[in-house]
């Protein structure tokens, strides 16, 4: 077998015009042990002329394959490519049994044993090409297809697919549940009992040879990649909503937590679809509407019709902040725009995933301001999503929301672009595009791309014309200057004072960059009372760039906010003045999103050496205590220490940095004694926790079990504590042997891992080293959780001769297994706390190495280009 191939835009094309393929019927055997399952398929598809093509799998063994009835050579199949050389004009029939493997580094179909109870579940995820790791497939999003599932599973198991699925066939089978459909259950209570009721005695899965076969409802067309099984003893609360068939799903070591929750996910679920039932003039095209939280999942939730798949740590076991609870709303709403945008009408080829991930976004987070008791979206996407989106536009990878078709050749560079630009500059994008042309123009046109597009793909360039069909803008120009080109525009104020005669001043604002930008301009005074509190005097609508200069009688304002409202995507600069009324009023401006407009502005300010790091933290210090958005508290305390305590601040004056975050955290604290705002105290427990140097509180807090006044520590709190006095050198094995007793599961052990990695001894770090780079047999998430506790910048002595080592032992890993473990290796593993030449140098030379697996290239890139920025800041 030859290596495996990324499929190139040109094959695409080339297949796209030669076949139609029109269904799907695979079949999944999940019995046959923990290692491997058996697939058969039967593709039914249509040449439109004779010719040769090839469709895609990679099996662990490839048993027999027929094409219109004639076996074909399994020994043909070539890395991940099955030949199909002279196909005559016509329909045809491949059937394909093979035997593939189990994923655990969450490509394909992913086996997971929770090891609270001993219960297996396995879910798919087939994105970007990993259908081929569960069955063949002409694998690109333009040849959308039917599919069918049939699985049969433990007979204690429920099998969840695109469509409804049906329990039509059982061996030994003993009660009611076993011919019921696994979404007609409308009340909470009775679903599940029902999930119960077929568990295994002890609640552990068995094998005693007792199986279930279910089948799936046939889907409309959709691509290979959103095709979608998850099967498991699953814990389900179900009902119905607009006549169609609703469920949540987890694993039942989560089930209370889950129950906890069920009212206010429903709720959200309910409201969003609602509303984009509204705003949509094609109805919900799938027959049921799941949502699966499913263990170890890359992404936060991925798309799939009819069966959304989420991260399950949306399923909080321990106590969140309700922006927490507002991300998950969010994600719960992006996921469901994705069943329009992305489901209904797809991307024709990977260039254009802006369609499905900056639309998502945006709706997301607009549909949850308007349907919800989320009213805030908007604010904490500024505060945390959007620079997100800056930082990646101003690295060496950055690149068009929008790229050329050129610059996405094939699949292993389009699975690179799913990043900040793609989602927060593209939603971004989409917000200035809605100032600029009107909300009711815009659902008009977006309303046109659907109906000419429902259930087949589409490009930049059909959008762009729907659009257009309903506005005398010029959208075509607007597009290629929005979309087509890569960075981020700089805006900033020129405002000069009169010196003679009356009091006035006039404004200019300069562009750096290139784009057309529709924004608001705040002016603030001061509180004639409270010089702290700035008082809104106006908010000017301006068009950038302008002829006109702006002329204003009186004084000129103590604040002037470009971008005011967040409606555009740019760097925002301050005028000396207003930097100085920023410094001294932030909290004192009203509106929350203009005061996180401005602590961007200072962000950027820090990240491009124009503002001292410790001014930042004095700035934080002055004004977070008074803050009443959460968002921005958690936003800039996240900026603060991640970013300016770890990699901007000079060693020596690290100690410095993390006393004023632990001074910002014991404000919060005080603040919230009176348990006024439990979510503003939460975070303010974690910063405390993070930014300890000494031991003695964070032991006491593990001792008692509690915070002084509350929070008491639950899980996620017991094991940050524990996680910091390792790596402080206060806790060892016997703490950890401890914790993971009490706490064993999932997430307890890749607690007791990140511990372990974190402690502050040469066996420690060599042991967590074998794990990461050599034994190979660590999940995604436990991988992730060794790679974050490893480097510490409390020892940086004793992890130094690994940051040389680290290169060229990524790069072979990342070659070894695959893709996600590359990501996690080059995001979580990279030795980011050291910020010096030595790190900068062996990692440029390590990209000189063309031999680099595409994903971990790009990590790594981005890594050095932030290190080289820190190194910029923390020059004088």
């Amino acid at each position: 077998m030859g290596p495996m191939s990324a499929l190139t835009r040109n094959e695409a094309q080339h297949r796209a015009q030669l076949l139609d393929v029109h269904h799907y019927a695979v079949t999944l055997d999940l019995t046959g042990g923990d290692e491997t399952f058996d697939s058969t398929t039967v593709i039914r598809f249509t040449t439109r002329t004779a010719g040769d093509t090839f469709l895609e799998l990679k099996p662990d063994e490839l048993r027999s394959v027929t094409l219109d009835g004639h076996p074909l050579d399994p020994a043909s199949l070539d890395g991940n490519r099955l030949p199909l050389p002279g196909l005559a004009e016509g329909p045809h029939e491949l059937r394909t049994d093979t035997r593939m493997r189990y994923s655990r580094t969450g490509e394909g179909l992913h086996r997971f044993t929770d090891p609270a109870d001993g219960r297996t579940y396995v879910y798919s995820q087939m994105f970007l090409d990993d259908v081929q790791r569960v069955f063949p497939a002409f694998d690109q999003p333009d040849l959308k297809a039917v599919f069918e599932f049939t699985v049969t599973a433990p007979a204690h198991w429920t099998v969840l697919a695109n469509g409804i699925t049906t329990r039509i066939d059982a061996t030994d089978a003993t009660d009611a549940t076993d011919a019921t459909d696994v979404t007609d259950a409308t009340d909470a209570t009775d679903a599940t009992d029902a999930t119960n009721a077929t568990d295994s005695p002890d609640g552990r899965d068995t094998a005693d040879g007792r199986t279930a076969v279910w089948r799936s409802a046939a889907t409309p067309p959709i691509p290979t990649y959103l095709a979608a099984v998850a099967a498991g003893p699953w814990h389900s609360v179900t009902t119905e909503h607009a006549g169609l068939p609703f469920g949540i799903h987890c694993r039942q070591s989560l089930a209370p937590h889950l129950d906890a929750d069920a009212e206010e996910i429903l709720s959200v679920t309910k409201d969003c679809f609602d509303r984009y039932q509204q705003k949509f003039t094609e109805p919900y095209p799938f027959d049921s509407y799941d949502q699966a939280f499913v263990p170890e999942f890359n992404a936060g939730a991925m798309e799939n019709p009819g069966l959304v798949t989420f991260r399950d740590e949306y399923v909080f076991r321990s106590a969140v902040t309700d922006t927490e609870r507002q991300r998950r709303a969010v994600t719960i709403a992006h996921e469901m725009a994705h069943m329009w945008f992305g489901d209904l009408v797809t991307l024709r080829w990977f260039d254009d995933i802006w369609l499905n991930e900056s639309f998502a976004e945006y709706m997301g987070y607009q549909t949850l301001t308007e349907a919800t008791r989320f009213t805030g979206t908007w604010t904490d996407f500024a505060a945390t999503r959007k620079p997100w989106g800056y930082d990646a536009d101003q690295r060496p990878s950055t690149h068009p929301v929008a790229p050329d078709p050129d610059d996405v050749p094939d699949t292993a560079s389009a699975l690179l672009n799913f990043d900040g630009i793609s989602y927060a500059k593209g939603a971004s994008a989409l917000r200035q595009l809605v100032a600029w042309l009107g909300e009711k123009d815009f659902l008009a046109g977006i309303n046109t791309h659907f109906a000419r597009h429902k259930f087949a793909n589409a490009s930049l360039a059909d959008f762009v014309d729907s659009l257009a069909a309903h506005t005398d803008r010029d959208v075509h120009a607007w597009a290629d200057t929005w979309l087509r080109t890569t960075g981020a525009d700089t805006l900033t104020p020129k405002i000069q004072v009169s010196a003679d005669g009356p009091p006035g001043w006039t404004l200019t604002v300069d562009r750096r960059g290139s784009r057309p930008h529709h924004i608001a301009a705040g002016l603030y005074d001061h509180d004639p009372v409270d010089d702290r509190v700035l008082e809104l005097r106006e908010l000017l609508d301006l068009d950038v760039p302008s002829d006109e200069i702006l002329s204003a009688s009186g004084p000129r304002p103590a604040l002037l906010v470009l971008n005011d409202a967040d409606l555009t995507y740019a760097k925002v600069r301050l005028d000396p003045t207003s930097v100085d009324t920023a410094l001294r009023s932030l909290s004192g401006i009203p509106d929350p999103l203009t005061r996180a407009v401005v602590w961007n502005s200072l962000r950027d300010m820090v990240r491009d050496g124009e503002l001292a790091p410790a001014d930042y933290l004095a700035t934080a210090r002055a004004h977070l205590p008074a803050e009443a958005d959460l968002a921005i508290v958690q936003g800039v305390l996240g900026f603060a220490r991640t970013q300016v305590a770890d990699c901007y601040t000079a060693p020596d004056q690290r100690g410095a940095a993390l006393a004023t975050l632990t001074a910002i955290a014991r404000d919060l604290l005080r603040r919230t004694e009176d348990g006024s705002d439990p979510g503003l105290r939460l975070t303010a427990v974690r910063v405390l926790i993070d930014s300890a140097t000494q031991p003695h509180t964070l032991t006491t807090w593990l001792a008692d079990d509690t915070v002084p006044g509350g929070p008491e520590l639950d899980p996620e709190l017991r094991w940050r504590t524990l996680a910091r006095l390792c790596v402080l050198g206060a806790a060892g094995e016997p703490e950890i042997d401890a914790a993971l007793a009490a706490d064993p599961s999932a997430t307890g052990q890749e607690g007791a891992a990140r511990c372990r990695a974190a402690l502050p001894t040469p066996e420690a770090k060599a042991a967590a080293w074998q794990q990461l780079f050599h034994d190979d047999g660590l999940s995604n998430y436990l991988f992730t959780a060794v790679a974050q506790g490893f480097w510490q910048p409390e020892q940086s002595e004793l992890v130094r001769d690994y940051v040389p080592r680290y290169y060229p032992e990524a790069v072979a890993l990342s070659a070894r297994r695959g893709p996600a473990i590359g990501a996690a290796a080059g995001r979580w593993a990279f030795p980011a706390y050291a910020v010096d030449e030595a790190n900068l140098q062996a990692g440029r030379a390590c990209l000189a190495d063309p031999d680099i697996q595409p994903s971990l290239r790009r990590k790594l890139d981005d890594q050095l280009a932030d290190l080289s920025r820190a190194l910029h800041v923390r020059t004088p």
